[in-house]
């Protein structure tokens, strides 16, 4: 049986206290802006600033290709210029009220570079106010993706990002966080052929899993995807439509497979996301079904984390404390009925950040980029977002609309490469659940024992 391991040429700038990224690259001291190569990114929608055709242009995140790499060059006092790593003789600079690429040397591509708190920087044109900024964000829109010179404020904060991000050994197992270990994470899990039917006959032929939930939780798997739908008989799993399911199964049987296992095996810890489409009543009883699921279930919003950050594991474990429950649903649409948080169940846009669902069809090209999933309309949740001492945890989506099996086995191979050089960048820090489809090709768990000997530094 396998258990998850992780439970258990530019002149020189002096900073203090450094810490070396994986590249040897050295993070700012305080009051310094980092020294090497960076994303510019925006501390509002975490995008990164982009040299597309000579303007500057606010991207997906999307590691070293489209241009978003920039190199921090110190040339007089404290002005800097950003030069593209791409073309060491442009750098990013402006012209009148834009933002656009320059000759590396002018007086159009110096910046001020301070310290704005938590992080953030401000770029700002030497003696004359103005500010690399966002344009403002119109009603039920993004950002526009120009960026601009512009006023001092909220648009204009600015991450440094070194690439790679900053990196620190992982701590003895008694000491290690829960937002830093990370998790292998099945997609639709329930989706598997061999607990029971999942799907109209058109799906059920591509399942997104291969092996039962009990065998991946022997396998190390801990982290478990799964839609609900509402039917007369209860929370059924299953894909768009319950109405042609064969051998369906109820909600509450997955999570008592998984709620056993947990009680057999102390100190072991999992998480389910739950694709929700079911009243908050229903879920409750659903929840009630579930022998010994008050005795494991884990309450961030009643153990301090938002003021104290993530607890360590080691705690969790001598509580017997080993899984947290996730809905996709937000606070808003449960306004005047139940709050699912008031029977254990998180509200998961305010604990997590998540990147995109998908990295393109079943076939095909592949969209390597890593930004949020809550961004655009009336949402705007960066993969950056962090309050104080509360770091949301990295939901990390690394497959495909379509769970061809080949396919997985390729983009399972890759996973590590990704999250290291793509999401961490975008995130600020290394994924906590890693979720792949056919989680038993391509050998993902590899990349979630290497991500677990190491965490990310703030």
């Amino acid at each position: 049986m396998r258990l998850l391991r992780a439970v258990c040429g530019t002149a020189a700038v002096v900073v203090a206290a450094p810490v070396m990224t994986a590249s040897g690259a050295v993070a700012g001291g305080e009051g310094t802006p980092p020294e090497g190569t960076v994303y510019v990114q925006s501390a509002v929608n975490g995008l990164n600033a982009s040299d597309s055709d000579g303007t500057i242009a606010l991207h997906r995140p999307k590691g070293n290709e489209d241009r978003q790499q920039w190199a921090v060059a110190p040339v007089s006092g404290d002005r800097h210029e950003l030069r593209s790593v791409d073309d060491a003789e442009r750098c990013l600079g402006r012209s009148g009220a834009q933002a656009v690429t320059v000759a590396c040397g002018g007086a159009e591509a110096a910046w001020e570079v301070t310290p704005a708190g938590g992080g953030q920087y401000t770029i700002a044109v030497p003696d004359a106010g103005g500010h690399l900024t966002l344009g403002a964000r119109p009603s039920g829109g993004t950002y526009p993706e120009q960026a601009l010179i512009g006023g001092d404020g909220e648009l204009a904060r600015w991450f440094l990002t070194p690439a790679p991000p900053p990196r620190a050994p992982m701590p003895p197992a008694d000491q290690r966080r829960l937002d830093q270990v990370t998790f292998l994470t099945a997609h639709n899990a329930y989706a598997n052929g061999v607990d029971g039917g999942f799907a109209p006959p058109f799906v059920d032929a591509f399942p997104n899993q291969k092996r039962g939930i009990e065998q991946q939780l022997a396998d190390g798997v801990r982290g478990f995807m799964l839609d609900i739908h509402q039917t007369p008989d209860g929370a059924l799993l299953c894909h768009n439509s319950c109405t042609l399911v064969s051998r369906p199964v109820a909600l509450w049987v997955d999570l008592q497979r998984i709620v056993d296992f947990l009680r057999q095996h102390p100190g072991q810890f999992a998480t389910v996301f739950l694709e929700d489409y079911v009243s908050a009543d229903v879920l409750r009883g659903e929840l009630d079904r579930v022998r010994g699921l008050s005795d494991v279930l884990y309450r961030p919003d009643q153990d301090g984390v938002r003021e104290n950050g993530w607890p360590r594991m080691a705690g969790l474990a001598a509580r017997g404390k080993q899984l947290m429950i996730f809905t996709d649903r937000t606070r808003a649409q449960d306004a005047g009925g139940t709050a699912r948080d008031s029977f254990g169940v998180m509200y998961q846009q305010e604990w997590t950040v998540e990147n995109h669902w998908s990295m393109g069809p079943g076939v095909g090209a592949s969209d390597w980029s890593c930004y949020s999933r809550w961004y655009g309309g009336d949402v705007n949740v960066p993969l950056t977002r962090e309050d104080g001492a509360f770091r949301p945890l990295f939901v990390m989506n690394h497959f495909r609309d379509v769970p061809m099996t080949a396919t997985a086995s390729t983009d399972n191979s890759r996973v590590l490469n990704r999250a290291e050089n793509f999401c961490a960048p975008a995130a600020r820090k290394k994924a906590n659940f890693l979720v792949v489809d056919h989680y038993d090709r391509g050998s993902p768990q590899s990349a979630v024992d290497r991500l677990n000997t190491y965490t990310s530094s703030p």
